[in-house]
This record gives structure tokens, C-alpha cells and sequence, in this order.
């Protein structure tokens, strides 16, 4: 069985699994957005930070990574993927097709923010976003050191998203004031 993982946030650089194959992808009808509250990874209960999830948008796309998951790692990737991702049931578990950068398109596994979830805070305005990303911190460090990873990644690959690249400037504005 092919495995493969879309990543539109941390996985783009931090995939945490044997990767056989990586292309440039876009998924349709969804949104990059910080619009989950996270409260273990890049936050707390006390203070949420925020984190990427895609939001459903039948009018957008995202363009993120495919990652083909190495042959007989398939299992192993799938059940280290939902400790990951599934700490909080925040985020639903899915498979979409994504459409690979040098042409064909593959059913990836993905997840995407469960609009009915505690968590879920979308349409945060860009100012407010950056006001907690600039300051969270949660159990794998800082909020806004997975801001600009993923924004420095995106810029790395050529994809080109407007909204990072605003809240990684504002962060770091509010961090040298």
C-alpha cells in the first residue's frame, strides 16, 4: 500500500518519518490558517499559542508537500502521525486528493481543523495572531519559532503565502520591541 502525507505546516520540515519521495502539492478547497488554539505543542491551557490547520474554503487552495511514506514504514508512520497530530481530536484525520507539482495526482492523507472543536478560532484577526504567536510557548518550544520555521520553509520551496509572511514580520517586530 502507497502512503502518502500532505503536510501544509511543521510536517513541510519536520515530517518525523521515513520519506521515500517529496513533491510540491496543492490541495483544493482549503486555507493555510492559524485558526487552532494550541494548547500542548505550541502552548497551554493558560496560554494558547496557535497553530496551522486547514480550513475549509470551497473558493481556496492550499500548496504544501506530498511526502510518499518509504515502503513496509506505512504502519509505523501512520500510527506516530496520529500521536502527533490527534492529541486533541482538534484536528480530523482524512484523505483528499493532492495534486503533485510535476503533474498526476495522488489521495493523501491529511488532517484539517474540526470547525466544531473547542480549538478552532478562525478568522483571528493577522494582528491578534501575531500578539499570541509572538509570546506562546508549549511542550516543542516557542510559537513563533514554528511560525518562521514554516515560513522560511515555504519561502526555501517558492511558495509564496501572503499571510505567513506578514505574521512572521509582525512577530519578530513585536519580539525586538
Amino acid at each position: 500500500m502507497t502512503l502518502w502525507v500532505f503536510g501544509y505546516g511543521s510536517l513541510i520540515w519536520n515530517p518525523g518519518f521515513e520519506v521515500a519521495e517529496r513533491q510540491v502539492a496543492t490541495m483544493h478547497g482549503y486555507h493555510r490558517s492559524f485558526c487552532m488554539r494550541s494548547i500542548h505543542h505550541r502552548g497551554t491551557e493558560e496560554d494558547p499559542g496557535l497553530v496551522l490547520a486547514l480550513d475549509a474554503d470551497p473558493n481556496a487552495s492550499c500548496t504544501g508537500m506530498a511526502f510518499r511514506v518509504a515502503e513496509g514504514h506505512e504502519d509505523r508512520t501512520l500510527a506516530e502521525l496520529r500521536e502527533r497530530e490527534l492529541i486533541s481530536s482538534a484536528y480530523l484525520e482524512a484523505t483528499a486528493p493532492v495534486k503533485l507539482q510535476t503533474g498526476g495526482q495522488v489521495e493523501s492523507l491529511v488532517y484539517i481543523i474540526d470547525p466544531d472543536h473547542v480549538q478552532y478560532c478562525g478568522g483571528l484577526p493577522l494582528d491578534e495572531q501575531a500578539q499570541i504567536i509572538a509570546t506562546a510557548v508549549g511542550g516543542r518550544g516557542p510559537n513563533s519559532e514554528y511560525l518562521f520555521n514554516t515560513s522560511d520553509h515555504l519561502v526555501d520551496l517558492g511558495i509564496a503565502d501572503a499571510e505567513l509572511s506578514w505574521l512572521a514580520n509582525r512577530v519578530r517586530e513585536i519580539q525586538s520591541s
